[in-house]
């Protein structure tokens, strides 16, 4: 039994066909600023490397880095 943090960082992008498409990266740097993530967002957008369902990367819906606690109540017998 644990208490336990996760730290992930979600990048939302808009597709040319109108729909999201959302990278997830696991855990980003504590000090990550607004600017060098729109940067890397924009490099993603222009660099055409993405194919989606719904078309390429056209621009940036949202940005989030979400922090999630974890207290694991019961751990199972081993064995």
């Amino acid at each position: 039994m644990a208490v336990t943090t996760n730290r992930t960082g979600r990048l939302s992008f808009v597709t040319s066909g109108g729909k999201t498409f959302t990278l997830t990266v696991p855990q980003p740097r504590e000090d990550l600023q607004l600017a060098e993530a729109m940067s890397v967002m924009n490099s993603l957008i222009a660099g055409g490397i993405f194919l989606t369902a719904h078309g390429t990367l056209t621009g940036v819906r949202d940005i989030k880095v979400i922090d999630t606690i974890i207290n694991d109540l019961y751990d199972p017998p081993q064995g």
